[in-house]
């Protein structure tokens, strides 16, 4: 049975941060767009992929880093929402953007629709620090973590700790402009450590975060939509095969496997916490103690999205755009087995994994049907646009993200 979606209420994807080839705003335009929902974008100029679907009526270029002042960010979103002309369901793709509209609800509720929260949960939530305390005060399983606010505290640190260790940026929102460390990066020794904090500045922005090791580790990932009263009204899980860079970036591969488990902890942790939205969860089960502990809870649409879809044709963001409309949300179960890949990144990373050794034991032995990121029969161009983009920035982005893994003095990122 077709959705019963409002092709009245248009949906515009949001996004800050500069990174044209982004599958999931691709994915997003022709989720809704296939439902015949008029679909809009913010895009950093006229020829990135999602600027080139048939699914998108117009592409708003608008060259924004996430760093500009609230304000004005505010003012370009009311400005938009004029020219489109009518209420429009938000989709936003990074922290920024959630951020901005959790805190800003009251300016921009006039024009938009997006679900309405506590303004100062998306926030803390995007960060390290502010998830790991929510985990804490609600019993929910998190890798053990230190944030230290000096270079002395870090020294102090060095000496107790058991190595290797993990650094991260403590708040999703300097990882532009001042990030401390190149992402998720393993630190094998103690000099290692005291070698890259030397460059962290006075007031250290990083979590040192235990590592949970690979061989004894498995990758999971959450995405649901909850309602107003922090119900999830669709949930899925799935297990990670392989990401870019490998074991801690961006999902290459993955499948969708049921896992009641995982499902009641983060409708749990959800409905603790009162969020509502689209949510990305990133867990990794430690086979060591048997838990499932949160690595990181976005509080938006996540790229994979795509990779989930129920019987009965709901994803997250399908779910969003029907019940901030008003229709039903269809229940359904999950289609189990289904595979996503991203194109442009699974290849290095299936050559990276081949090397590590690493397994998925829970990922079916054959996939009952494959979702690709950016090929699509029914709308091929943003595909041939990516291709065209990647071969010499692309390139030489992977290339860097490989080197920076591999990098010596006891450090890589991982």
């Amino acid at each position: 049975m077709p959705l019963d979606a409002d092709r009245e209420v248009p949906g515009l994807i949001v996004k800050f941060g500069d990174y044209p080839l982004h599958h999931g705003g691709v994915g997003a335009i022709r989720s809704l767009g296939r439902m015949g929902v008029p679909m809009y974008a913010i895009t950093e100029d006229a020829y990135t992929p999602a600027a080139s679907s048939r699914y998108l009526k117009r592409a708003f270029v608008w060259p924004t880093t996430g760093a500009e002042e609230p304000d004005h960010l505010v003012e370009g979103l009311l400005r938009i929402g004029r020219r489109i002309g009518r209420p429009t369901v938000l989709i936003p793709t990074d922290e920024e953007a959630a951020v901005l509209i959790a805190e800003h609800q009251d300016a921009l509720g006039d024009r938009f629709l997006f679900p309405r929260v506590d303004p100062a949960l998306p926030r803390r939530l995007a960060s390290k620090q502010g998830l790991h305390e929510l985990c804490a005060e609600h019993g929910i399983p998190s890798p053990a973590a230190a944030f230290p606010q000096s270079y002395d505290d870090i020294a102090d640190f060095a000496e107790k700790a058991r190595f290797p260790i993990v650094a991260k940026n403590r708040e999703a929102f300097v990882r532009r402009s001042r990030p401390a460390v190149n992402g998720t990066t393993k630190i094998a020794t103690r000099e290692g450590l005291l070698a890259l904090a030397r460059d962290w500045g006075t007031r250290p922005g990083v979590i040192l975060q235990e590592y949970l090791p690979r061989e004894d580790a498995e990758d999971w990932i959450v995405h649901a939509y909850a309602d107003a009263d922090a119900n999830p009204l669709a949930l899925f899980t799935g297990v990670k095969v392989r990401s870019w860079p490998p074991h801690a970036g961006m999902t290459a591969n993955a499948y969708v496997v049921d896992n009641p488990e995982l499902a009641d902890l983060a409708a749990r942790f959800v409905k603790q916490i009162g969020f509502s939205g689209i949510i990305d969860l990133d867990l990794r089960f430690d086979r060591r103690d048997g838990r499932y502990k949160l690595l990181d809870f976005n509080p938006r649409m996540g790229a994979q999205f795509r990779l989930f879809e129920s019987e009965s044709g709901v994803d997250v963001v399908r779910a969003m755009h029907l019940d901030l409309t008003g229709r039903r949300v269809p229940e359904g179960e999950q289609r189990a087995g289904q595979r996503y890949v991203v194109e442009n990144i699974d290849l290095p990373a299936l050559l990276a994994y081949r090397r590590s050794g690493y397994t998925t034991p829970h990922a079916p032995g054959r996939p009952s049907g494959t979702e690709l990121a950016w090929l699509a029969g029914d709308d091929p161009l943003p595909f041939v646009t990516m291709l065209a983009r990647l071969v010499r920035p692309g390139a030489k982005h992977l290339y860097e993200l490989w080197r920076t893994n591999r990098r010596g003095s006891g450090t890589s990122t991982n």
